[in-house]
C-alpha cells in the first residue's frame, strides 16, 4: 500500500459497545408478553370453566379455539401485522359479528316473554306455579335463615329431622343445627336466624319462597304462610312424561304441546311459560299480516322514511345558509357567532330532547305560555303537530353539525373560481347555484348519506320527546304516530303494552338494516355519479 493509498482511507474509528437490545424479543418485553398472555389465559380459563358448568359446548369448543389462536399469534416469532390486527379483529367479532348472528338468530325464534327457555324448564315452572296445599299435610316447624340477601328455611319434621332448603336449592337433611327446647331446628352456622321483626319487615318475600322437596317438581314444595310453620304443596296439574301431555286434576282437561312452544287444550288456552323454538319465517310473515301491526308498521315505516329525508334536508338547507352568511371575511364577531351556533351540538340529545318536551308542554309550557299568550296548543299530542315538533327541535339539535361540514366545504373551494365568475359578469346567486353548490356537493354527499342513516334510526330525539305518542288507535299495541322503526322496535322488544317479543323485535331490525342498506347504496352510486359529473 502506498502513502497516498494510506494518506486517502478513512481513519479507522473505535468499535462502539453493543446497546441493549430493546423491543418485543428483549428481556423485558418477553416477560410482558408473559404476563399480559397469563391474564388473557386465566381469565380464558375461568370463561371455560363457567361455560362447561352450564353445558354450552359450542360456545365452549369457539372460546377454547380463540385462546389457542390468540397464545399462537403472540408466543411465535414473527407475524407482526397479525399482532395488531388481533386485538381489533377479536372486539369485532365480539361486538359486531356476534351481535348480528346472535340477532339473525333470534328472528328466526319465538323467543320474547314466556318463551325464553327449555321445554324442561317450561315443565317444572308450569308444576311449580299451579300448586296447592295438601289437605293432610303434615306441619314442619319453621325458622327463618339468612345469607347475605337471600332467605333460607330451616325446616324441622315430624320427626324431628332437620331440613335446609331455598328457592333452587331442594330441602336436604342437615346435622349440625341448633336447637331450643322442644328440639326445634333454630340456628346454623354461617347463617343468621330472623326475629318476628325481621320476618315481618321481609314478609312478602318469605310468604313467597318455595323450597322443593326434591329435583322433581311433581314431588311438591314447602312453603310458609306465617314463618313459623310450613306445608306441603303440590301442583293440580300432572305431567306424563310418555304422552306429553299435562291433565289438570280439578278439570280434568288435558293440554298438550301445540307445536307454537305452549301446552294448549282443546280450545287452544295455552299454559304459561311456553318454551323457545325456531318458528321459521314467522316474525317476517307476522309483520306483514298481523292486523295489530301491520297497518302500524306501514304507517311508521312511512314516516320514518319522511323524517330522515325532511331532517337532513332542513338541517343540510340551515347550516349552508348560516355557513354562507357567516363565511364572510368582512364579518365582525363571526367567530362567537360560531361558537353560539354550535352549542346546541354540544348538550347531549337526550337532555335536549327531555327540555324541549317540557317547553312544549300544551299546558305550563314556555312556548304556549310566553310566546303564545297561555294559549293550549298540543304540539306533542296532535298527530300532526307532534311530527311538526319532532322536525323543528330535530332541526335544533342538527344544523350545528351541517354548519361545521359545510363551513369546512366552502373554505376548500378554490377562490380563483369565484372571482373568474364574477370578472364574467355571474350574479352572486349564479355563482352558488352553478359553480359552489355542485363542488359542495361532492364533498359532502357522503356526509348528508351517514346522516340520513343516522336519522333513520335517530331514537334519541323522538323517544325523549313524544316517546312515539300519540298513540294509534286501532291497534292493541303501543305505537304512535312519531314512532319511528327503531322506537317500534324498542317498543316490541321490551314491552311495549303487549309483553316483550325479541323474536319480532329482532326481525324488525334486519328488515331495517335491509332498508337503510339499500338507500345507502343507491345513494353511494348517485354520488359516485355526481362525481363523474363534476371531475
Amino acid at each position: 500500500m502506498t502513502a497516498l493509498d494510506t494518506a486517502q482511507a478513512p481513519p479507522t474509528s473505535p468499535t462502539n459497545p453493543k446497546k441493549p437490545r430493546r423491543g418485543p424479543d428483549s428481556l423485558g418485553g418477553i416477560l410482558a408478553k408473559i404476563v399480559l398472555l397469563g391474564l388473557v389465559d386465566a381469565f380464558a380459563v375461568y370463561v371455560m370453566i363457567v361455560l362447561f358448568m352450564s353445558e354450552n359446548w359450542t360456545v365452549l369448543a369457539v372460546a377454547a379455539l380463540v385462546t389457542v389462536l390468540i397464545n399462537w399469534i403472540y408466543l411465535r416469532k414473527g407475524g407482526l401485522p397479525a399482532k395488531y390486527l388481533a386485538p381489533g379483529v377479536f372486539f369485532l367479532a365480539i361486538f359486531q359479528i356476534c351481535v348480528v348472528a346472535f340477532t339473525g338468530y333470534i328472528a328466526f325464534t319465538n323467543y320474547g316473554d314466556g318463551h325464553n327457555s327449555s321445554k324442561e324448564d317450561a315443565i317444572s315452572a308450569i308444576q311449580r306455579s299451579a300448586q296447592q296445599r295438601v289437605p293432610d299435610s303434615p306441619a314442619y316447624r319453621v325458622s327463618v335463615l339468612g345469607q347475605g340477601e337471600n332467605f333460607y328455611l330451616l325446616l324441622t319434621d315430624p320427626d324431628g329431622q332437620a331440613l335446609l332448603g331455598g328457592p333452587d336449592r331442594p330441602a336436604e337433611k342437615v346435622e349440625d343445627v341448633q336447637r331450643d327446647g322442644t328440639g326445634k331446628a333454630t340456628g346454623m352456622d354461617g347463617y343468621s336466624t330472623l326475629n318476628l321483626r325481621q320476618i315481618i319487615a321481609n314478609q312478602d318475600k318469605i310468604t313467597s319462597l318455595e323450597v322443593p322437596l326434591s329435583q322433581d317438581a311433581a314431588d311438591g314444595s314447602l312453603r310458609t304462610a306465617d314463618g313459623s310453620n310450613a306445608y306441603i304443596y303440590k301442583p293440580t296439574l300432572t305431567y306424563d312424561p310418555a304422552a306429553d301431555t299435562f291433565t289438570d286434576a280439578t278439570s280434568g282437561k288435558t293440554y298438550r304441546d301445540g307445536g307454537q312452544g305452549n301446552f294448549v287444550d282443546e280450545t287452544g288456552t295455552a299454559l304459561d311459560p311456553g318454551w323457545k323454538i325456531d318458528v321459521g319465517f314467522a316474525n317476517f310473515t307476522k309483520a306483514f299480516t298481523d292486523e295489530n301491526l301491520r297497518g302500524p308498521l306501514l304507517q311508521v315505516a312511512a314516516w320514518t322514511l319522511t323524517f330522515a329525508l325532511a331532517s337532513v334536508a332542513t338541517t343540510f338547507v340551515m347550516g349552508l345558509f348560516l355557513a354562507i352568511t357567516f363565511n364572510r371575511q368582512d364579518l365582525r364577531g363571526k367567530r362567537i357567532y360560531r361558537i353560539l351556533i354550535i352549542l346546541p351540538y354540544a348538550f347531549p340529545v337526550f337532555l335536549s330532547g327531555l327540555v324541549w318536551s317540557g317547553l312544549l308542554n300544551p299546558e305550563f309550557g314556555f312556548i304556549n305560555q310566553t310566546l303564545f299568550g297561555g294559549a293550549q296548543i298540543p304540539w306533542l299530542t296532535d298527530p300532526w303537530l307532534a311530527k311538526f315538533s319532532v322536525l323543528l327541535v330535530n332541526l335544533w339539535l342538527g344544523f350545528p353539525y351541517m354548519f361545521l361540514v359545510c363551513t369546512g366545504a366552502l373554505q376548500s373551494l378554490p377562490e380563483e373560481l369565484d372571482e373568474a365568475a364574477r370578472v364574467d359578469g355571474a350574479s352572486a346567486w349564479r355563482i352558488f347555484r352553478s359553480i359552489k353548490l355542485p363542488l359542495l356537493l361532492v364533498s359532502v354527499a357522503p356526509l348528508l348519506i351517514s346522516t340520513f342513516a343516522f336519522n333513520f334510526n335517530n331514537f334519541n330525539v323522538i323517544f325523549m320527546l313524544t316517546s312515539g305518542g300519540p298513540r294509534f288507535s286501532g291497534t292493541t299495541m303501543d305505537i304512535g304516530a312519531t314512532d319511528i322503526l327503531i322506537t317500534m322496535v324498542y317498543k316490541v322488544a321490551f314491552g311495549g303494552g303487549a309483553g316483550r317479543d325479541y323474536g319480532l323485535a329482532s326481525a324488525l331490525a334486519i328488515l331495517i338494516f335491509i332498508i337503510v342498506a339499500v338507500i345507502s347504496a343507491w345513494s353511494f352510486k348517485m354520488t359516485k355519479s355526481l362525481e363523474e359529473v363534476n371531475s
